[in-house]
């Protein structure tokens, strides 16, 4: 749960002390807390609302105070309270930045097992594949996929009385990883990338028929041990998530330079190529968990709505951050005529961009001026705005789960992917 600094008006209200148990002096104070940059008096924690009141935190007074808030209003699934998300319009004034590997401190230890347990998974049948395991698992990835799986498995487990994780859970979260991985080997090589994460990719170093080979392997181990959790439920799930991709590739393929593409399409596409896993993830640590099915249709949302907003932060940074953020080639996608959402966007306010496109950039410098079109057209702002949209989605889904550090760490994953274009 991270502390952001808020320009507040308060009014005359009068503050109510809350008995948080917690004080900004004490060393018992979460160091997310004491590492905030405050420039004001008055500090909001994670935006979060504790029984009807908005916690507040007054260096000045040296205590948290609680600030009365609208309503609480209560909804029940099979008994679970629901309680809505108070949506506040604050300036920002300073806010530290959240960082994955704060929210990813509650489940570091099932993580660590995790990236522990990787290579042994894959197995040694073959040195090349082995090789070709290490150069992708690796390359400096953030491991958000199995991440998720801990944090949603926590915070189900907490709902539904376990007190630790179960095998089927830990085997779950290893699975994705490894489909995440052998779909990423994939796409390198449909998309003739040469760098993943500021690294080689496995086609570039062991050629394409091995990296082919070692996605294919890849998925299919992930589908024995799929197969071994012997939950049909899940199998179908995660089975489902494989097509899924197939599905998104020929999809992408079938429109690049088309710009009649719709929203939809892409939200389709998009949902076909990263959402999917993320949903089928978060809904099968629900189901591990054995919470009732309303909760887990709930993280299925869950993941849909933030998968499908990282997928669009991740198209807006494709037009704004450098190749060398980026550790791919920018606006790689609009150079080999994949129409994203600030495209889509910006399609509808210029004309000349689908000129540009339709010819598929045979003119000298048209795929640097289709870029600016892009980023001053309202290409950009209007994408940022859909993936608040999703962002906010997933923020409710989160309702049907009780208040836990690992309920907060879901909640700034999702704050996390909006901090990506601040």
């Amino acid at each position: 749960m991270m502390m952001s600094c808020r320009n507040i008006d308060l009014g005359t209200s009068v503050l109510d002390l809350m008995p948080c148990g917690c004080s900004c002096s004490s060393s018992s104070t979460s160091r997310r807390f004491l590492s905030a940059n405050c420039s004001k008096n008055v500090c909001r924690i994670g935006g979060r609302s504790y029984g009807g009141n908005l916690v507040l935190l007054r260096r000045d007074l040296g205590t948290c105070r609680a600030v009365p808030a609208k309503p609480k209003e209560n909804s029940l699934i099979n008994g679970i309270g629901q309680d809505k998300t108070v949506m506040l319009n604050l300036r920002q004034e300073s806010r530290k930045p959240i960082s994955l590997e704060n929210l990813f401190e509650v489940v570091a230890d099932d993580l660590q097992s995790l990236n522990d347990n990787l290579l042994s998974i894959v197995g040694a049948e073959n040195p090349v594949l082995i090789s070709a395991a290490e150069q992708i698992f690796g390359a400096g990835g953030k491991r958000m996929r199995p991440g998720l799986v801990f944090l949603v498995s926590r915070a189900t487990a907490e709902l539904a009385g376990l007190k630790e994780l179960t095998v089927e859970h830990r085997r779950l979260a290893e699975i994705i990883e490894m489909i995440h991985t052998a779909s990423l080997i994939h796409d390198d090589v449909l998309d003739e990338s040469d760098m993943r994460r500021g690294k080689e990719t496995v086609h570039e170093l062991f050629g394409t028929r091995v990296a082919v080979l070692a996605g294919d392997f890849m998925f299919a181990q992930a589908s024995w041990f799929l197969a071994n959790l012997e939950n049909l439920e899940v199998i179908k799930l995660i089975s489902q998530v494989i097509k899924d991709f197939a599905s998104g590739e020929i999809k992408q393929a079938s429109s690049l330079f088309d710009c009649d593409v719709e929203l939809d399409d892409y939200l389709l596409k998009s949902y076909f190529k990263t959402a999917s896993l993320v949903a089928a993830s978060t809904k099968g640590a629900a189901i591990f968990s054995k919470v009732e099915s309303e909760v887990a249709e709930q993280m299925y949302q869950f993941g849909k709505n933030l998968g499908l907003s990282f997928q669009v932060v991740d198209d807006i940074l494709d037009f704004t951050q450098s190749t060398e953020q980026l550790g791919k080639p920018a606006a790689n996608d609009l150079a080999k005529g994949n129409i994203t959402a600030p495209v889509i966007f910006a399609l509808e306010n210029e004309p000349r961009l689908r000129e540009i496109i339709e010819s598929e950039f045979c003119e000298p410098g048209s795929l640097e001026e289709a870029i600016e079109i892009v980023r001053n057209r309202g290409g950009i702002k209007r994408a940022q705005e859909l993936a608040k949209e999703k962002a906010e989605l997933a923020l409710k889904n989160l309702n049907c789960l009780p208040r836990s550090g690992f309920r907060s760490a879901l909640e700034d994953m999702v704050m996390f992917n909006l901090e990506r274009i601040d």
